[in-house]
């Protein structure tokens, strides 16, 4: 057996240490509630293991992860709606967790799972160790789902209110984890399962999964320490859920006022051109124009064709062109440019101009202006 009690110190002291951190963080949300939560999870998760292996036996098989997948989805749904309250029907996603805990106590003298490899011999608890390991994956696969399709989501929402992108607002740190999460567990599961059928792996996965939890534990906390509320309050969601005809039955926008402000928007664009503000977010061009905001949004979903993201990052680029087309502008680098034409990313300035133009900035300037600035 592998020993690993030195990693179950270092994440007990990680996570916990981390969990007062987070607890304590302001301002306070019903998002920084659940890290921390979840964090002290897994440090109880942790201790408990150390107690099993060292002292006495507590449990017949860990219990705990049972609430990755639900407070990995809870904690993004507050993370995107801040608004959101809490609702005690969330606790529904906790019953596999209270259901596996009891049983875990109650057979907790029993030898259920203390070796992978022992796992399909046919004793009494056979269904329950097969049922314990098919309720653990669907879980863990489930909830991964969830908090995928509920990322993506909330960054097709944000090109509707903001013109630019970061990792901050896109939360693309939390879905890279997140998939790295459940690979990892998917992976232990292929390991566990080579390790059933035989002595095909050296060591027990069993065991090392709780080293795994520890790296974990101490990647999400890091990130969840540094992560800010993502919008402002007064942002509202309750259409998220909607389509976009629904969204728009009871604004009581007439079609000649919705012409006339789309005209007043691209006029205020090229007069003021308020793009090159990097940080332009949809209330900011709603005070510039005393437009209603969510009138803008309907206004360029529905006349114009385009959500806002794509409205405020063309203009940005024209502007990039015909600064390319300056000779002032020679000695100064495409990115340099970039950045005073209003992007603030250069992956989201390449990936633009190129959707816009067909060209990367480069191929376009060495089309066009080769004696312009360079990256």
């Amino acid at each position: 057996m592998i020993n690993i009690d030195p990693v179950l110190y270092i994440g007990i002291s990680q996570s916990f240490f981390a969990g007062l951190l987070i607890s304590t963080k302001k301002p306070v949300t019903n998002a920084n509630r659940i890290l921390a939560a979840w964090v002290f999870l897994i440090c109880i998760e942790l201790t408990f293991a150390l107690i099993n292996s060292t002292v006495i036996e507590m449990y017949s098989f860990p219990f705990v992860s049972f609430t990755y997948g639900p407070l990995l989805f809870l904690y993004i749904s507050f993370m995107v709606n801040p608004r959101k309250k809490f609702n005690w029907l969330a606790l529904l996603h906790f019953i596999p967790f209270i259901t596996f805990f009891i049983v875990s106590v109650i057979f907790r003298s029993k030898p259920l799972m203390r070796d992978l490899r022992s796992f399909f011999v046919p004793d009494r608890f056979i269904s329950l160790r097969i049922v314990y390991s098919t309720a653990m994956f669907t879980s863990l696969t489930v909830y991964s789902i969830l908090a995928f399709i509920l990322i993506r989501k909330h960054q097709k929402n944000l090109k509707d209110l903001v013109s630019y992108t970061s990792n901050v607002m896109t939360l693309n740190w939390l879905k890279i984890l997140s998939i790295s999460l459940y690979l990892a567990f998917i992976i232990l599961f292929i390991l566990g399962g080579l390790n059933m059928i035989g002595d095909i792996i050296p060591f027990d996965p069993y065991f090392v999964v709780f080293g795994f939890i520890s790296a974990f534990s101490f990647v999400y906390s890091y990130y969840g320490i540094r992560q800010p509320a993502i919008f402002d309050p007064e942002i509202e969601s309750n259409n998220d859920e909607k389509t976009e005809p629904e969204k728009y039955l009871k604004s009581g926008l007439k079609d000649d006022q919705a012409r006339e402000y789309l005209e007043k928007l691209i006029s205020v664009m090229e007069s003021d051109r308020p793009f090159l503000n990097r940080d332009l977010s949809i209330q900011d061009l709603s005070v510039i124009t005393d437009i209603p905001r969510h009138h803008i949004t309907q206004v360029l979903n529905e006349v114009h064709g385009k959500n806002f993201f794509t409205f405020i990052n063309e203009y940005r680029v024209e502007e990039v062109i015909a600064r390319f087309k300056d000779p002032a502008n020679n000695n100064f680098t495409i990115l340099a440019i970039a950045f005073d034409s209003g992007f603030n990313s250069k992956t989201t300035f390449n990936s633009i101009f190129k959707l816009q133009t067909g060209m990367t900035p480069s191929e376009y300037r060495e089309r066009f202006f080769p004696d312009g600035p360079h990256l």
